[in-house]
């Protein structure tokens, strides 16, 4: 068909994903461009990272020194402070997508650090797909840590809050 111009686009578009991945510190990013009738171009950027493998399966594939340590209080406590995603009152997000912390741009926050919430009040906005996913707090307490930034992009997984 002769799309040269749009193949060549179509690399520095991927080598642009490859670049957002890096400095989000993203492990996947999936885009899909229609350009028209049967033309398209799907692309899957995703890198591996040692800490999301200790993370997705910690007592599992625990590095030996941690071992011994993993049962103790005071080595969980350490271990909630260097990963969130290890803190017992820790919100995740439940996609990928881009975080809001309000209902719209200018708009008081839905939760600020030191907010009482209650189970089932939103906390924030995921943007997934052009489809705003209101993000409920899965129990109530006492807002600890926002761990993301408003308009910033989030992976499934990832903490969000930490709630007490």
């Amino acid at each position: 068909m002769g799309n040269k111009t749009s193949h060549e686009s179509d690399v520095s578009f991927i080598a642009a994903l490859a670049e957002l991945l890096r400095e989000n510190d993203l492990t996947e990013l999936q885009v899909k461009r229609d350009y028209g009738e049967n033309d398209s171009l799907n692309v899957r950027v995703s890198r591996q990272t040692q800490t999301i493998v200790q993370a997705s399966a910690p007592a599992a594939a625990a590095p030996a020194p941690l071992a011994p340590a993993a049962p103790a209080a005071p080595a969980a406590s350490a271990a909630d402070m260097s990963d969130p995603s290890n803190h017992p009152g820790a919100v995740t997000s439940p996609m990928v997508g881009t975080v809001y912390m309000a209902p719209e741009p200018g708009a008081a926050p839905f939760a600020t650090v030191g907010a009482t919430v209650k189970e089932g009040d939103t906390i924030l906005i995921i943007e997934a797909m052009k489809t705003m996913n209101h993000i409920p707090a899965p129990r109530a307490g006492t807002i600890k840590r926002i761990l993301v930034e408003d308009g910033g992009p989030v992976e499934f997984g990832a903490p969000l809050v930490i709630i007490e």
